[in-house]
Formats: structure tokens, sequence, C-alpha cells
């Protein structure tokens, strides 16, 4: 194994950490030998704040140490502080001021959830993430230690203590989670705003082909509301949907009880057209081949007075 860099600093608590951190037992560590926590949620982009925060280091330099934890190969995981990094190697600088940490990976992923939770501006699809990742870790390390509680408890109490540290409720905790199971392309909505989070947390539990099929009718139409998917709730886990009859649901939902039409056919009326041996479905046939016909009818006569 190679030779650490500096010597691994203990402290009291994670908590500490999460903190004005003490310049106290900093070391300086190449920028190269640090790498991002796995999987990490919260996205680091050249925007303007990046480009404020790189001119503030040219002059003044890393003026908060960030936290890592060391591996077997002489390099270091980031925990908290991968804006500073990048905006360090944007700078120039060779070296970077670090807290070493010995932690677990459930103790590392909790740390940097905190950590990074503490931004001023979070996207709903990292806060979502990174709830998802903080849930895991607390789960798993809470089933080492606590073997009499069954899976929903622990679920419940797990969510309990996220929310508590969030500021948040239990229940707006699952619901955040629930945006994980969104395809990319809807939670690229949400967290711009054309997707209300309620209805993306409706949308969650729709199978992906599903999904897909909403995406493309907000690309077509703007936006979708709530009420347009309670009808869909019954086919949470039923895959016969085709992708005609989920816009007509949806076409539907959207309708104001003024502008809905709704029409009824007695069967006093249908038998003087059909023989009583014609089954429903055959009689549904009939009826909409006649209507496309003279839907086609209609829209040729159209043609030919314009």
């Amino acid at each position: 194994m190679a030779k650490r860099v500096g010597q691994t600093v203990k402290l009291s608590s994670i908590d500490e950490l999460l903190g004005v951190p003490s310049t106290e037992g900093t070391v300086d560590l190449d920028v190269l030998t640090i790498y991002p926590f796995e999987n990490h949620p919260f996205k680091v982009v050249d925007d303007e704040k990046m480009d404020e925060l790189v001119e503030s280091i040219k002059e003044s330099g890393v003026l908060t140490p960030v936290l890592v934890r060391p591996d077997d190969e002489g390099t270091y995981e980031m925990i908290s502080g991968h804006r500073r990094l990048h905006a360090a190697k944007r700078a120039g600088l060779r070296k970077i001021p670090a807290i070493i940490k010995e932690m677990t990976q459930d103790d590392a992923t909790i740390a940097m959830v905190n950590a990074n939770s503490q931004r001023e501006e979070v996207l709903p699809s990292e806060r979502a993430f990174a709830l998802k990742m903080k849930m895991d870790a607390i789960k798993h390390r809470g089933s080492r230690t606590d073997l009499t509680l069954s899976h929903d408890a622990t679920k419940l109490n797990s969510a309990e203590k996220i929310g508590d540290a969030e500021g948040i409720g239990r229940s707006q905790v699952h619901r955040y989670i629930r945006l994980t199971y969104l395809i990319p392309k809807l939670l690229d909505l949400v967290d711009i705003g054309r997707l209300s989070f309620l209805v993306a947390v409706e949308v969650s539990y729709l199978n992906k082909n599903y999904q897909q099929w909403i995406y493309e009718y907000i690309h077509e139409n703007g936006m979708i509301k709530q009420e347009q998917l309670m009808d869909l709730r019954k086919y949470r886990d039923d895959d016969s949907l085709t992708q005609e009859q989920m816009i007509d649901i949806l076409i539907q939902g959207r309708a104001t009880p003024q502008t809905r039409k709704k029409i009824t056919i007695t069967e006093r009326k249908l038998n003087k057209f059909f023989p009583a041996y014609y089954t429903q479905p055959e009689i549904e046939r009939i009826i909409v081949g006649l209507l496309e016909q003279w839907k086609q009818e209609h829209e040729s006569e159209e043609q030919n007075n314009a």
C-alpha cells in the first residue's frame, strides 16, 4: 500500500466537520490525488458563481479546507468540497488544504449529503438522489446495530431522522426519493420548473414507457396537471395501456365538467340496429368504424369546398 500524504486527523464527530472547520491539523494535498465521491448527486457546473469562486481562490486561496477520506492506494475520496476542488484546479492550484478523516462507507455518505445540503441552491434532482443515498446508508448502518425493527419500521425511522435533519416532514422525504424513479427527461423538467413536484411524484409510480409518453405529451402540450393523472393510477402495475389510450385519458382529465363530453346511447336505441346476439365489443367496433368513415367523408367535403 502506498504511503499516505499527511496524517489522519481524528475529530470528535462528523457534525463538527460540517460546521466551520478548524484549520488545525489541516494538510496540503495534491489536487490530482483527490477523486469525486462515488455517484456524487450534486452537480459541479461552470456557471457565474463558479467563476466568482475561481477569482476568489486566485486572490485569497482556498480558505475552508475540504474533507476527504483516505483509501488504500494513497489517494483520497472527496466528502465535502467538490466545488472548491474544481475551482482550485481552474485557478491553477496544485495543492489544496484538506482534513483527512477515516470513515466507513455509510458514515461518508451521510457526511457528504449533510455537507452539500447546506448549499444555497439545491436542485430537486440533487436533493432526491442525495436523500436516497442517505436513507440507504442509515438503513444499512441501522441494520447492523438494531435487528429488532421490521423493514417498514426501519424505513419510517430512517425517514424521520432524515426529515429532522433536513427540516422537512417524513412524507416529504419519501416524495423526494420517489423522484429518483423518474426517467432523466422528466427529472430535467422538474429541475427547470416545467413539471411540478407533486405531479412528478405521481408520474414516478408509472413504468418507464408510460413516463416516456407523458414526457412526449408535455413536450407537445406544454404542461400536465395532477388531476389528469388520477385515472392512470389503476395502471401503475399494468403495462397493457397503449399510447393512444393514455392520451385519451389525459385529454379527458384536462376537460372541465362544463366542457367534458359524455354521450349515452340506451340499449333500446341500439337494439334497433344490432341483432341481440351481437356482443358489446362487436357493437363498439362497428360504431367506431362508422364514425371513422363519417369523419373521412366529412374531411373530404371540407377540402372540396375550400
